[in-house]
Order: C-alpha cells, then structure tokens, then sequence
C-alpha cells in the first residue's frame, strides 16, 4: 500500500516507527487499548494498516483489519479524541474499502462494543448491517459489566452491486 493523499489528510502505511504515536491515542481512546504487542502482531502478519494525519502531520487516526477468503476483518480503527466527529472515520473506511476493491473481497466483518453506540451510528449511517452478537467478547469495567466481560455487536458491509457509496 502506498501513501493516498486526499482533502489535505494522508494516509500512510502503519509501520513500527509509529507504534510510539499510535499507542498515544490508543490509550486516550480506550479504557482497554490494545498493546504493542498486537499492534506488532499485526504488522507481522502483514495485515492492511494504515496512519491517517492531517496538514500539520498530526496523527488523526489508524485502522488495521485482517484479510480472509473474499472478505476483511476490520480489528481497530480510531480516531483521536481530539479530532473525532469530523468525518475522519468515513475517509478511513473509504479507503478500507479501496483496499477490498484492490483485493477482490467481497465483504467487510468488524465487532464493536455493543454500549459504543457512536462508532455503531458511524457504521450503520456507512452501510454496514447488525447481523449478530458475540457475548463476554471484550474486557469491561466490573462497575458497569458484573462479568467484568463486554457483547460485542457484529457487522457486516456487502460490497456488491447496489452497495452504499458505489462500492463493487
């Protein structure tokens, strides 16, 4: 993947000299971040990642999903908190699907936290469909989860004929 550069915002291939950046924003965005180490797992495994900063060359946010037959498994994408709400997401999963054109996949699959109901109102508003749950999926607080274990809501988006924003 190379460098795409649209609306004064560049997306560039996630490498491990910007784990430092990247695990800064995910700690701000998340009670439970992922690690370096899953970050590193992922770049070795060699799944799509990609780092999305602004004109300034500030880190406005990162994705990385997992191929699978015809399909991808988009496993994190955030946006700063700083800077959410400001349409940061939708250009990421543009490009992820770009990728999937690239790759001749068919579907895009993601979990998210069933209280997250901002990030599920951005993937509804975006074409993707609830089609089931995964229960105890993520770690959460005992305070507000007695299990100490969060649902996680699964979704889909078809990329087919008719699909949202002209993708096929």
């Amino acid at each position: 993947m190379s460098a795409v550069l649209r609306d004064e915002r560049l997306l560039l291939p996630l490498t491990v000299k910007q784990l430092d950046s990247v695990l800064a924003v995910e700690l701000q965005a998340y009670p439970f971040p992922w690690t370096r180490g899953n970050f590193i797992d992922s770049l070795a495994a060699g799944y799509p990642s990609q780092v999305l900063y602004g004109p300034q060359g500030e880190l406005l946010g990162y994705f990385v999903a997992m191929e699978g037959v015809d399909e991808l498994h988009l496993l994190n994408i955030t946006v700063a908190p700083a800077v959410q709400g400001r349409g940061h997401a939708r250009f990421m999963l543009d490009e992820l699907c770009a990728i999937c054109r690239l790759k001749r996949a068919q579907q895009i699959w993601l979990e998210v936290r069933e209280s997250n109901q901002r990030a599920r109102d951005i993937y509804a508003r975006y074409g993707f469909v609830q089609v089931g749950m995964r229960r105890g999926y993520y770690p959460a607080a005992r305070s507000t989860h007695a299990s100490g274990r969060e649902d996680a809501v699964v979704m889909s988006l078809a990329l087919t004929t008719g699909a949202p924003h002209g993708l096929e």
